[in-house]
C-alpha cells in the first residue's frame, strides 16, 4: 500500500477530528444562579406512572425534596391526592414553598376529589404560597371555560392563597373571560412546542409576556411553566439537546432576573412515564435526569456533546480499521478512489458512532430496545451496502490496473480441442431455435458437436420442426426430446452431459436464443491451455433492444451488471458464471458431479462450486452471442425473481465456505459472493421495512401525541444510500458503459422496478426450499393495457398504500400556540417530512414498477433513448483506461 494511502486516511482522520471539534465548541452563556425561584415538582421515578396509579412512595418524595433544597426556593406540584398531596408537609422540611397544584380532566367526580383535597391542604400548610386548579384543561379540551371557572370560584372562596389555573400564553390570549375567574395568570412559555429556534427562544418569550401585560394590565403573571426539552424531536427550528435546554436555562434565568418574573422551570426531574402520553420529548424536560444526575453544565461553558473527544477518537479508530482493510484487499487505486473510500468510511462510521451514543443515551423500554436494535441492524445492513457499493465505484472507475489481463490474441489457435456445445430448450418457437442452430452450423472451429436437448415440450408440432432440422444439419447436430425429465435445465443439461463425446474437452452452453458469432470458440478455447482455468465467460447480450422502450430499458440494466460488476470481480477471480455464452472444462465439470438439479440458477451454482474445488475462471466483457430479452414486465419480473431466489438458495447451501474461514475460497471470492448479492438480501429486509414504515406512519396519523415519526438519524441513511446509489450509476454508466442521460434514468428505473419481486424472492428464499422453475418466455405478444397494470398489481398496491400515508402525514394540521390555525404539521416537524421524504423514497421502486410494466404494454418506440452502447467484438487488452488511473 502506497504512502499516499495512508496520506490520504491521516487527512480524512484530522477532518473527521476537527469536524467533531468544531461542532462541540464551547458555548459561555450566564452562569446558573446559586438559587433559583421555582422549579415544576413530578416526583416520578422510573416505572412510575400517575394515569395507571403507580405513584411514587412518602420516602421517594422526601429525596426529592432534600436534593431540592438550597437549590430552589419552590416547588409546583400538580395532583393532591394519595402520596403527592404529602408533598407540602414534606416540603415544610426543607423550608420549600409550594405552588400546589389539582389536576382536573374529563373525570368530574375525581375533579371534586382534587379541588377537595387542594382546599384543605392549602388551608393546612403555611408554606402553600400559591394554589393552581387545572394544568392545560382547556387547551386539551377535557373542561369547558365554564366548568373551570366554577371550580376556580370554588377554591378562591375557600383559600386565602391567590388562585389561578395553568394554560398556555395563547390561550389567555384567547379566552379572556377566563380572566375574570383567577387571582393571576399563571402562563406556560414552552417555546419549543412553538418551532421558535433557541436562539430567538428568549426574545420570544419575552414579547409573549409583553403581550400579556398590555391584554390584562394589573393582573399578575407568574410563568408557571418555562423550559426546553434535552431530547426529542425537532420542531421547525427548535432543536431538542441537552446543549440546547442548558443554553435556553441559563439565558432565561438571567433574562428572568432582569426583568423581575416569577417563574417555575419546567421541570426538576426527567418524567418517561410522559412518553406515552406526550410522544417521545416528553420523557426529556428535567433538569436532573431520572436518575438524579445533573443533565448538564451550570456554570462551565456548554459543550453540544461533553464526550466528544471519546466519540471522535472512537470514529476515527473504526474508520481507520475499515478504510486499512479496503485499501489493503481493493484492487490498486488511484488517490481519487482512494478518497472516495475514505469520505464514505468515515462518514458511515462517524454517523454510526452518533446514532449508537444517541439512542444509548434514551430512556428504553422493552419495546424500544427492540425496535431500536432493529432499527441498528438495518443501520448496519445499509452501511454494509454503503462501502460495497463505494468499493466497486472506486475499483470500477479508478482502479489502476488489471491483475488478471486476457487477450484472446495473444492465446494462439495451436490447441483447439473438441467442443460440446449443449442447447436446453422447453416450448420455445421452432423459427426462432433452428436460427440459434444455424449460427452455431456457421461456426469457425474445426471440431465441435451440438447436443439440443427439449425437456418435455408437450406439443410435438413446436419440436419435431427443430428435429428435422438438426438432420439436415450433419451429424454434428444431436437432438432429444425426453418427456418427462426432471430437474428443470440442470436436467436437461445432466442429460446432454451424459451424452458428450468423451473427445470433447470443453462443454459451451447457450440459450436456444442466442447467435453466436463464428468466432466465438476458436476466440476463447485457447485459454483452456491453462490447466488451472475451468470457465471462460463472456457476457449475456442481446439482440432485440430496438424494438421497443421496455427492451431498450431492461438492455440498459443489465449492461450494468456485465460491463461493470463482472469486470471487477474477475479481478478476484470471482465471477458470476451464467448459462449461456459460457465455456466449461469437461473434466472439472464431471469432476464436481455436473450441474444441480435442487438449485433454480445452477449457472452461478455451478461457478461457486468450481472455485471451492480450486478452479479459476475468466471474464471477457466483449460480445460474442446475442439473445432475446424478456417480452413483457410480467417474464422480466420472472427471471429476476428466478435470478434472486437461487442466489438465496446459494446462500443458504454455501454458507458453511462463505462465512467462514475454510480456505476452500480466496477472501475475494467469499467477499464478491456475499457483498454482490448483499443489496438483494436488503431488497428482502426492505419488504419488512415496509410493513413496518406503514404500520407506523398509520400509528402516527390516528394517534400522533402517542406515535413520534422514526428518529431522524434512522431516516438519514436510507436516503443517504438511494441518492449515492444513484450517482454511482450516473457515473459509471457513462465512463464505463458509453451510456447517455436518457440511458442511465432507464438503467435507473428498470433496476428499480425490480426491487419488489426481488424482495419477495428474497424473502420466499429465506422461509421456503423449492420454488418452481421460471423460464422467461420469448416471441410472446406484449400485453393489453389492463394487463399492464395487472402486470404490477403488487407494486401498485404499495405504491398507493405508501404514498397515502406519505399524504397522511403531510395532511395533518394543527392549532400553533401562536393562534394560526391550519399550518401544516410537517413544517414544524422536520422529522415528520424526512420521515414523509423516507416513504415517498421507498414508494419510488414500486412506481418505476407500474411505470415499466405501462411501458411494456403500450409497446411504446425505443428511439427515444437513442441508440443503445453495443459491444464491438473487439477484445480489450484491460477494462481500465490509462487516465482514468491518473492521481
Amino acid at each position: 500500500m502506497k504512502w499516499s494511502a495512508f496520506l490520504v486516511a491521516a487527512v480524512f482522520a484530522a477532518l473527521t477530528f476537527g469536524l467533531w471539534a468544531y461542532v462541540n465548541r464551547p458555548t459561555a452563556e450566564p452562569p446558573w444562579p446559586a438559587r433559583v425561584q421555582g422549579m415544576a415538582f413530578s416526583p416520578f421515578q422510573a416505572g412510575q406512572d400517575p394515569v395507571v396509579r403507580v405513584l411514587p412512595s412518602r420516602q421517594q418524595i422526601d429525596s426529592d425534596l432534600r436534593l431540592l433544597a438550597g437549590k430552589v426556593t419552590a416547588v409546583r406540584s400538580y395532583s393532591t391526592l394519595k402520596s403527592l398531596g404529602e408533598i407540602p408537609e414534606l416540603a415544610a422540611r426543607y423550608d420549600l414553598k409550594v405552588t400546589l397544584g389539582a389536576w382536573l380532566d374529563r373525570n368530574l367526580a375525581t375533579n371534586d376529589e382534587e379541588v377537595a383535597a387542594a382546599i384543605e391542604l392549602a388551608n393546612r400548610h403555611p408554606n402553600v404560597i400559591r394554589v393552581i386548579i387545572g394544568n392545560e384543561a382547556i387547551l386539551r379540551g377535557d373542561l369547558t371555560v365554564a366548568q373551570l371557572a366554577e371550580q376556580l370560584d370554588r377554591v378562591r372562596q375557600a383559600v386565602k392563597q391567590p388562585v389561578s389555573t395553568a394554560e398556555p400564553w395563547h390561550v389567555w390570549i384567547k379566552h379572556p373571560e377566563l380572566v375574570e375567574h383567577v387571582d393571576y395568570l399563571a402562563v406556560h412559555l414552552l417555546p419549543y412546542w412553538e418551532g421558535i429556534p433557541v436562539d430567538r427562544a428568549i426574545d420570544y418569550l419575552v414579547s409573549n409576556m409583553e403581550q400579556l401585560s398590555r391584554a390584562y394590565p394589573g393582573k399578575p403573571l407568574v410563568i408557571a411553566e418555562v423550559g426546553w426539552p434535552s431530547d426529542g424531536r425537532t420542531r421547525e427550528g427548535a432543536v431538542a439537546s441537552t446543549s440546547n435546554e442548558a443554553m435556553f436555562l441559563r439565558r432565561f434565568l438571567e433574562r428572568a432576573r432582569h426583568e423581575g418574573y416569577i417563574y417555575y422551570l419546567m421541570e426538576a426531574f426527567d418524567q418517561p412515564w410522559k412518553t406515552r402520553y406526550e410522544g417521545g420529548v416528553g420523557a426529556y424536560w428535567g433538569i436532573y435526569d431520572v436518575r438524579r444526575q445533573p443533565k448538564f453544565a451550570f456554570v462551565e461553558p456548554i459543550v453540544r456533546v461533553p464526550q466528544w473527544q471519546t466519540l471522535a477518537m472512537v470514529s476515527v479508530a473504526i474508520s481507520t480499521l475499515i478504510l486499512g482493510m479496503l485499501y489493503v484487499h481493493s484492487l490498486a487505486l488511484g488517490t481519487r478512489g482512494r478518497s472516495l473510500l475514505a469520505v464514505v468510511v468515515y462518514g458511515v462510521a462517524t454517523t454510526m458512532v452518533w446514532i449508537i451514543y444517541d439512542y444509548s443515551r434514551r430512556y428504553l423500554t422493552v419495546a424500544s430496545v427492540l425496535i431500536g436494535t432493529l432499527l441498528i441492524l438495518g443501520m448496519l445492513g445499509v452501511i454494509a451496502v454503503l462501502l460495497t457499493e463505494a468499493l466497486e465505484w472506486a475499483e470500477a472507475r479508478w482502479g489502476k490496473s488489471r491483475k488478471r489481463p486476457f487477450d484472446p490474441a495473444a492465446l494462439g489457435t495451436h490447441v483447439l480441442p473438441k467442443v460440446s456445445i449443449h442447447v436446453p430448450a422447453y416450448n420455445e418457437p421452432p423459427e426462432m431455435l433452428i436460427e440459434t442452430l444455424d449460427a452455431l452450423a456457421r461456426l469457425d472451429y474445426p471440431d465441435f458437436e451440438v447436443i439440443v436437448v427439449d425437456n418435455n415440450t408437450p406439443d410435438a408440432a413446436v419440436w419435431q420442426p427443430v428435429e428435422r432440422h438438426c438432420r439436415q444439419l450433419g451429424e454434428r447436430f444431436k437432438f432429444y426430446h425426453v418427456a418427462p425429465l426432471k430437474g428443470f435445465k440442470a436436467g436437461a443439461l445432466n442429460f446432454a452431459l451424459e451424452r458428450t463425446a468423451a473427445a470433447a474437452r470443453v462443454i459451451a452452453v447457450i440459450d436456444s436464443d442466442y447467435k453466436v458469432e463464428p468466432h466465438w470458440l476458436r476466440a476463447l478455447v485457447p485459454a483452456f491451455a491453462d490447466e488451472k482455468l475451468a470457465i471462460v465467460q463472456s457476457p449475456q447480450d442481446y439482440r432485440d433492444a430496438a424494438e421497443s422502450a421496455f427492451k431498450a430499458m431492461c438492455y440498459a440494466e443489465y449492461r450494468g451488471f456485465f460491463h461493470i460488476g463482472m469486470v471487477v470481480r474477475n479481478e478476484r477471480n470471482a465471477i458470476i458464471q451464467h448459462g449461456t455464452m459460457t465455456l466449461v472444462r469437461h473434466s472439472a465439470l464431471k469432476s464436481v458431479n455436473g450441474w444441480a438439479e435442487w438449485c433454480i440458477t445452477e449457472d452461478a451454482e455451478l461457478g461457486l462450486r468450481l472455485f471451492e474445488h480450486g478452479h479459476e475462471a475468466q471474464y471477457l466483457p466483449v460480445t460474442y452471442g446475442r439473445g432475446l430479452m424478456p417480452e413483457n414486465f410480467t417474464d422480466y419480473k420472472k427471471q429476476r425473481f428466478r435470478w434472486a431466489y437461487g442466489a438465496v438458495q446459494i446462500l443458504r447451501a454455501h454458507a458453511d465456505v462463505l462465512l467462514s474461514s475454510d480456505r476452500r475460497l480466496t477472501k475475494g471470492q467469499r467477499y464478491h459472493f456475499i457483498a454482490g448479492w448483499l443489496p438483494w438480501l436488503m431488497d428482502g429486509l426492505n419488504l419488512i421495512f415496509n410493513v413496518f414504515a406503514v404500520a407506523w406512519s398509520t400509528a402516527m396519523i390516528f394517534a400522533p401525541h402517542r406515535f413520534d415519526p422514526p428518529l431522524m438519524m434512522f431516516s438519514v441513511l436510507p436516503l443517504a444510500l438511494f441518492a449515492f446509489k444513484l450517482a454511482k450509476l450516473a457515473h459509471l454508466y457513462s465512463s464505463r458503459v458509453g451510456a447517455n442521460i436518457r440511458q442511465t434514468l432507464a438503467a435507473a428505473l428498470a433496476g428499480l422496478a425490480l426491487s419488489h419481486v426481488v424482495s419477495v424472492a428474497v424473502v420466499k428464499g429465506l422461509l421456503t426450499r423449492r420454488e418452481p422453475f421460471y423460464r422467461t418466455p420469448k416471441d410472446k405478444q406484449p400485453h393489453a393495457l389492463m394487463e399492464g397494470f395487472a402486470a404490477a398489481r403488487a407494486e401498485t398496491a404499495w405504491l398507493l398504500v405508501l404514498v397515502l400515508a406519505a399524504v397522511g402525514l403531510s395532511g395533518q394540521y394543527t392549532i400553533a400556540p401562536g393562534l394560526v390555525v391550519g399550518i401544516p404539521e410537517e413544517l414544524k416537524a422536520p422529522d415528520v417530512s424526512l420521515w414523509v421524504a423516507v416513504l415517498l423514497i421507498q414508494a419510488i421502486p414500486h412506481a418505476a414498477a407500474l411505470l415499466m410494466s405501462l411501458v411494456s404494454a403500450l409497446s411504446l418506440p425505443a428511439r427515444w433513448l437513442g441508440q443503445p452502447p453495443m459491444s464491438t467484438g473487439v477484445p480489450a487488452t484491460a477494462p481500465f483506461r490509462a487516465q482514468d488511473s491518473a492521481d
